[in-house]
């Protein structure tokens, strides 16, 4: 789960991090009153989607598709042009490097006051599974992709670990602050907003935080110009406040669905549908597809719980796309049962009248059982052993390259 930048910056306050004063607008007007509030001669007017690149994207209207202003972040230097920058901003669709095609509408902005920046750089905290530690990362090339830096640059990064059960320690948080050439006041600032934002994952229970760019003021200063957190949504039940801050409008309906069904649903630009039970194997089951020149359309996790209403809910969810040619289901059978899902599946093409080609994969509990199932089954459907075996024949089923 995403919040907006707006939303991180109020949580960035009250754990004492340095940010700028900003006001959130829906609308023109409000951009405006905002900029009168602020006092500030110099702002930056930030559009607010669940999107990285939002400086670098381009806004169009989204009736006519016609270009209307490159930029989602514009620095304003009087009212006037805080006037046109909304009005280009709001109710156009913005599309950057991480939004796709389609874009994001924006509904949402952000008036900042003005920094005066003297050096840029790059801060997140990430869970690190390998290390089963939080990570976190620093570098003096902030405002950059950290993708091209770790590439071109990677001796800038620089890296320190937290034991969840021994917390940061202070003396690797002085080391990254000299590892990015920092002393004085603003080596003190950047130890200090450490400590804060590693109370605010673990408190919040986050999984990424990431600012990008953190910046040095010309006096010293450790502001967080940018933020963007993520939250693991395994502890909402922890959190009845995230249901406050989650925007609905940043996320597709039929993600909305799958999630209230118990089911993890992420849309895809490709033509094969996927039907999986875990997350790791729903990744595999995409790259084996991609392997075999196919493109998935989905990535949907069904779980371990899944029932036969809860997998006919799935299929209907995977052909609401009309991309879609084909399904690969692939289920590994451990809580769940393999011919519990194999009658599911039947009757989930029975009642949706399914048309498109399908193959299954079990293995694990009673896959023998449920591919016998399938088998005498009347219904259209090819069943296989291995991934592999099931990513080939659904590529070659809807007319592959391989």
């Amino acid at each position: 789960m995403n919040i907006h930048e707006y939303q991180a910056k109020e949580m960035f306050r009250e754990f004492g991090v340095r940010v700028p004063e900003g006001i959130h607008c829906k609308s023109v007007s409000e951009a405006l009153a905002a900029y009168d509030s602020l006092g500030s001669r110099i702002v930056a007017v930030k559009s607010q989607i669940h999107a990285g690149g939002r400086g670098k994207g381009t806004l169009y209207d989204p009736e006519t598709g016609i270009e209307v202003m490159k930029g989602g972040v514009k620095i304003a230097f009087s009212r006037e042009d805080v006037e046109e920058f909304s009005k280009n901003i709001c109710g156009n669709r913005l599309v950057t490097k991480q939004t796709g095609p389609n874009g994001k509408i924006v509904s949402n902005m952000y008036v900042e006051s003005g920094c005066d920046i003297d050096h840029e750089f790059y801060l997140a905290i990430l869970v690190d599974r390998d290390e089963k530690s939080v990570l976190v990362m620093a570098s003096t090339e902030g405002g950059m992709d950290i993708e091209e830096v770790a590439e071109n640059t990677p001796e800038a990064i620089h890296k320190i670990w937290a034991d969840p059960l021994n917390g940061l320690d202070r003396n690797d948080c002085l080391s990254l602050s000299r590892s990015l050439g920092l002393s004085g006041d603003s080596a003190s600032q950047m130890m200090e907003m450490l400590e804060s934002l590693y109370s605010m994952f673990i408190d919040k229970d986050c999984s990424m935080i990431e600012i990008n760019p953190l910046v040095r003021t010309k006096t010293g200063s450790m502001v967080a110009l940018d933020a963007k957190v993520g939250f693991d949504e395994n502890a909402h039940f922890r959190h009845p406040w995230r249901a406050g801050v989650r925007d609905l409008s940043e996320e597709e309906d039929v993600e909305i669905r799958a999630n209230d069904l118990g089911l993890s649903y992420v849309k895809l630009d490709g033509n094969i549908g996927c039907l999986v039970n875990g997350a790791g194997l729903a990744m595999a089951s995409m790259d084996v597809i991609k392997l075999y020149g196919g493109e998935p359309a989905n990535f949907l996790d069904i779980g371990g719980g899944a029932t036969k209403e809860s997998i006919t809910a799935a299929f209907r969810i995977i052909l609401e796309d009309e991309n879609v040619e084909g399904i690969l289901v692939n289920i590994f059978g451990g809580i769940i049962r393999c011919d519990m899902v194999a009658n599911s599946v039947i009757e989930a093409s029975k009642e949706i009248g399914l048309e498109v080609p399908l193959v299954v994969r079990f293995s694990g509990t009673n896959h023998k059982e449920g591919k016998a199932v399938l088998d005498e089954s009347d219904i259209s459907v090819h069943t296989v052993s291995t991934l592999s075996e099931g990513a080939r024949r659904i590529v070659d089923s809807i007319g592959g390259d391989n």
